[in-house]
């Protein structure tokens, strides 16, 4: 990766900075493009996070636990408590569930505190500086569209999973056909048929869509903000306001980066049970 955005070392000056930090490391397969940097970061930090978890838990005692064991357990309490709040069937695969996602995103999110041109100049270090220009890789998995909607999509198939065991494989397509507008008379029935049909595929469809693209979006533009602002201040000159700016961005960024985590597990528990229950 790029170290510096200015022309002589960057190669393109602030814009090519950029474009050169938010391009993917891609590899083509007969299905398709896969960015290899967003799967091989997700899925070690997926790892790295049930690792996490069940070292506490395995370590776990009766007696006066340790910090570490103490903040899992709040953890575990505070994820169970907002489950039991919303989901009021069987939680024994839902808070689990809710507790992987919540830990997951924030550890894929927290890569965005990262400094992005650590890479670069890793690279740089063992292979010079024309290899290190034409390496990329961006490490916040959660910054890429695929990853966000190939967690939404996940949900998607979990709600329909729960609609189709809670009312049947016919009470499911029933309720498809048949609401929200509802009618006595057999012919006006099939007539709202599309409409009905059309409206909870709207409904259906828009869940997904609104968790992958509300999570991607906070976090390519938390990403770009880094960028901006390690383009801008990159100067000798400016290297100390670079770092205060850059240090704000990044505190702040903290509250996104575990909000954003905690909306896309509260909204998995809300449409899961919205599927569990609605009738």
């Amino acid at each position: 990766m790029g170290l510096a955005p200015e022309g002589g070392e960057g190669g393109g000056g602030l814009t090519a900075y950029i474009v050169h930090h938010l391009t993917h490391n891609t590899k083509q397969f007969s299905f398709g493009q896969v960015h290899m940097d967003s799967w091989i970061v997700a899925l070690v930090l997926g790892l790295l996070s049930c690792f996490w978890l069940w070292f506490y838990a395995r370590k776990a005692t009766a007696g006066v636990p340790s910090k570490g064991q103490a903040f899992v357990e709040l953890l575990v309490e505070f994820v169970d408590s907002q489950v039991k709040d919303t989901f009021h069937g069987d939680r024994r695969f839902i808070a689990p569930l809710a507790l992987t996602i919540f830990v997951w995103v924030v550890f894929m999110n927290t890569m965005d505190l990262l400094p992005l041109d650590i890479p670069g100049a890793a690279v740089q270090a063992v292979a010079g500086k024309e290899v290190a220009h034409h390496t990329f890789l961006r490490w916040v998995p959660t910054a890429d569209v695929n990853t966000t909607f190939a967690l939404s999509f996940t949900v998607f198939f979990l709600i329909i999973f729960y609609s189709i065991k809670a009312k049947g494989g016919w009470g499911f397509t029933k309720e498809l056909l048949t609401a929200p507008f509802h009618a006595d008379n057999m012919i006006l029935k099939i007539v709202l048929v599309p409409f009905n049909l059309f409206l909870n595929l709207v409904e259906y469809l828009s869940k997904p869509v609104s968790l992958g693209m509300r999570l991607f979006g906070n976090m390519y533009a938390g990403e770009l903000v880094f960028m901006l602002i390690a383009g801008l201040f990159a100067s000798w000159f400016t290297f100390l306001p670079g770092v205060l700016f850059n240090s704000m961005w990044g505190i702040f960024h903290i509250l996104i980066i575990l909000l954003q985590a905690y909306i896309f597990m509260v909204l998995t528990v809300v449409y899961l049970a919205m599927a569990h229950e609605h009738h």
